[in-house]
């Protein structure tokens, strides 16, 4: 396994670690190289203790799961959609289709990140992060996941759009886009104020009147 971070000697004598990850730069702010080399194995030791975790959940899983290393994101999606039926299946197939997922579809369940996920949250709305967690929480329960990828409370919170009734003006339009003789007669009803109602916009499902 490769060492991630490499000793430089910068300016002023000064020791420096190279990320070969991100190719930065960071000050081990000592001049002494033997103090510096043992900072550069400490930095380095902390990054492959999590990649040898990862290596040995790779390891078990394996022996029960012989495809849990090439698992990727998308066959999980798949295989949800085939533990839905009727309308929350033609739910679940327009959801997996999102752009927003394009960035995970490829990846290896065991080789994501945090950073993925969020990209995907940063990229989607309100579905996609309640979707994308149901979708990491069916890899968990189906054990293709040793852990969860983002600890439960550092999830994005789930913030809804504010709802509000529709105005007079706005059914008009909604009302003027039905044909039928019914809609026609009770919009011009409303209109002359014979019926008093009250329009009410329920999401995702169209308008209903109250």
């Amino acid at each position: 396994m490769k060492d991630r971070y490499r000793l430089f000697l910068g300016r002023k004598s000064v020791f420096y670690a190279f990320d070969t990850e991100t190719n930065r730069f960071e000050s081990l702010r000592t001049r002494d190289r033997t103090e510096a080399r043992k900072f550069l194995h400490a930095k380095n030791e902390a990054c492959r203790q999590p990649q040898m975790n990862v290596q040995l959940a790779r390891v078990y899983l394996q022996h029960s799961d012989p495809a849990v290393a090439t698992r990727r994101w998308q066959s999980v999606m798949e295989e949800i959609v085939q533990t839905k039926t009727g309308e929350n299946r033609s739910r679940w197939e327009h959801i997996i289709r999102a752009k927003a997922l394009d960035h995970i579809r490829s990846l290896v369940v065991l080789e994501t990140k945090p950073p993925d996920l969020l990209k995907v949250l940063r990229s989607g709305g309100v579905s996609i992060n309640v979707y994308l967690r149901r979708i990491c929480n069916f890899a968990l329960d189906m054990n293709w996941l040793p852990w969860p990828i983002i600890p439960k409370r550092q999830w994005p919170p789930v913030r809804y759009k504010p709802k509000r009734g529709i105005t007079l003006e706005e059914h008009q339009r909604i009302a003027a886009r039905e044909p039928n003789e019914e809609t026609r007669l009770l919009r011009n009803s409303v209109a002359l104020g014979r019926i008093p109602v009250r329009h009410r916009q329920s999401p995702g499902r169209g308008h209903r009147l109250e």
